[in-house]
């Protein structure tokens, strides 16, 4: 069944030729992978399993109908959920609302200053840390849910108390039975696309949550079930006292870091989604200003944080969508089953999510990337391994801010590839600079003029003929070189590119010495004894210039000829 009207591809919820039956079809999909996701993300979060159903919700009915992208799919997202777990044991479950409030005005603000494409910026060494690091902490915090214990707190102690853990759960029958459902979650997660084509298109989670159902009701079975309370009762509008809190320093870090994390991780998934289909490009600005509507709608009912989550998309485009219809039909399915099948919801085993979630970990983990960022680049493997370090030992925000400092600084090295050579011949101390000349290179800078004016010679050359950039530092640096050596007595040379500096005499042909001038005065390049402009044919300094600015125009075949006939030294010997 296709529809028949519509403005044109890429217009209106339903454009001309949409596959009605498609669309619905890919929606159903879509909700089947978004409920255990949801619920999911929700229970890690540290907060009600409904709240993470509210979140899916506004993602579909509200950033599904919003025109930045047509098949990305936004709910709650496993990359949020420590960050949000940590924000609700600092700050409790009702601030939660006004920092996801908050951080939704930024992001729509972000928005319509026109800096959506502003994220793409961030080094990808950055992002794969970044989301390795979000990954590693969940799937060891999701180990004890996957057992039905509760873990002790910081990944760190996560990590440390495996070993414990496994020794309580195997002294515990209820508890290796929880162990095995959250493994075989695990494990068909894994496997499940090898499954035959008709099979392959039912989500492994959706799978793993109907074995669960069945093997928490077999007599003798006692794993933990959800808790579920009602959809619109867990709804929790912030109230003045909340909003009172922005004035907290520590509230401010978490909306910044939420605004930071959500727009990030929505724009990298954008770019993905793009990768994988042929229809309408991602239009990053108005993306942006959609996720910020979705985040402050949820910020207003006290639920979860959302992005766009590449799970969800993903099975959107292999579901066959072409429009935005099949992702706000998810969010009205997920709300009708919230509203109308509670009650199934109670029979979902918390290992079983347990182990959705370990997947997505491992997924976000992705640890076939390290031995990748190797091959291909040592530099930026080593932001990637630092970033995910960091995030592991203190939080996201630190971990982020450190490996963008990182990447930063690696940039900078890499721009820094300066070469300095010091050397004497005869009577002259020679110092030879090529590349770019930043302040990273500074100590090896002075190291070498320092060695030309410990060598005795009476003259100094400085050739920074071949500098391609010059920062501020180096130039200071060399200017007080050159002045504190010619006060000493010492003749200085200073060869510089680039045209002359205004209000000097610049010559009209490339530099180079005039036989039988008289030594010049001045320092301007283009100027001969006296001082006074040149003029005529030969307007060129005498050999002890001081100053010289190089002109890359071709030389004439005469002038040539007249500098290869070795009659006087060149400027760049």
């Amino acid at each position: 069944m296709k529809r028949g009207s519509g403005d044109g591809a890429g217009k209106g919820l339903v454009p001309h030729g949409t596959d009605l039956g498609t669309e619905i079809t890919a929606s159903l999909v879509v909700f089947l992978v978004a409920l255990p996701l949801c619920i999911g993300v929700a229970v890690a979060s540290g907060v009600p399993a409904e709240l993470g159903i509210v979140s899916g919700v506004v993602g579909g009915l509200v950033i599904g109908m919003a025109r930045g992208s047509t098949l990305q799919v936004s709910g709650p997202a496993a990359g949020l959920a420590a960050l949000v777990a940590e924000t609700v044991l600092e700050h409790g479950v009702a601030m939660l609302g006004v920092i996801v409030l908050a951080s939704g005005v930024l992001q729509i603000v972000l928005g319509l200053a026109r800096l959506g494409r502003l994220f793409q910026a961030i080094s990808v060494a950055v992002v794969q840390g970044m989301l390795a690091g979000i990954g590693l902490p969940l799937m060891f915090s999701q180990a004890y849910p996957l057992a039905d214990a509760r873990a002790p707190g910081t990944p760190v102690e996560n990590i440390a108390g495996v070993p414990g853990l496994l020794g309580d759960t195997l002294a515990d029958g209820q508890a290796v039975i929880a162990a095995l459902l959250g493994i075989v979650t695990v494990v068909l997660a894994f496997v499940w696309k090898k499954a035959p084509g008709p099979v392959r298109k039912i989500p492994s989670a959706l799978v793993a949550v109907a074995i669960g159902i069945v093997v928490a009701a077999l007599p003798g079975v006692e794993v933990k079930t959800l808790q579920v309370g009602d959809l619109l009762g867990s709804v929790n509008v912030p109230g003045p006292a909340q909003f009172a809190g922005l004035a907290d320093p520590g509230i401010i870090a978490a909306v910044l870091t939420f605004t930071v994390i959500a727009s990030a991780e929505s724009l990298f998934t954008a770019a993905a989604v793009d990768r994988m289909h042929n229809g309408p490009r991602t239009r990053y600005n108005t993306e942006l200003i959609a996720q910020g509507a979705g985040n402050t709608v949820c910020g207003l009912l006290g639920a979860l944080p959302m992005t766009a989550v590449v799970a969800r998309s993903s099975a959107n485009v292999q579901a066959g969508a072409r429009t935005r219809l099949s992702r706000t039909l998810h969010g009205l399915w997920l709300l009708a089953f919230a509203l109308l099948l509670p009650q199934v919801l109670a029979l979902i085993p918390v290992s079983v999510l347990a182990g959705v979630l370990v997947h997505s970990g491992w997924k976000l983990f992705a640890p076939e990337e390290f031995p990748k960022m190797w091959r291909q680049d040592r530099g930026e493997f080593a932001v990637m391994t630092l970033t995910t370090l960091v995030i592991v030992a203190t939080a996201l925000l630190e971990g982020v801010l450190i490996g963008l400092a990182a990447g930063v600084l690696l940039a900078a090295l890499r721009m820094s590839q300066t070469a300095v050579r010091q050397h004497i011949e005869d009577d002259t101390a020679r110092v030879v600079m090529a590349g770019n000349a930043t302040f990273l290179r500074l100590p090896r800078l002075i190291e070498a003029l320092e060695a030309a004016a410990e060598s005795g010679r009476p003259r100094i050359r400085l050739d920074l003929t071949g500098v391609t950039h010059l920062d501020h530092a180096c130039r200071n640096a060399v200017d007080e070189f050159v002045a504190q050596r010619r006060a000493a007595g010492l003749r200085v040379e200073l060869l510089m590119p680039g045209p002359a500096a205004p209000g000097e005499h610049a010559p009209a042909r490339p530099v180079r010495p005039v036989r039988g001038t008289g030594p010049a005065s001045g320092a301007g390049s283009g100027s001969v004894a006296g001082g006074a402009p040149a003029a005529g044919p030969a307007p060129l300094p005498g050999p002890t210039a001081e100053w010289f600015y190089l002109d890359t125009r071709p030389l004439p075949e005469a002038e040539a000829e007249y500098l290869m006939s070795g009659t006087g030294p060149s400027p760049r010997t």
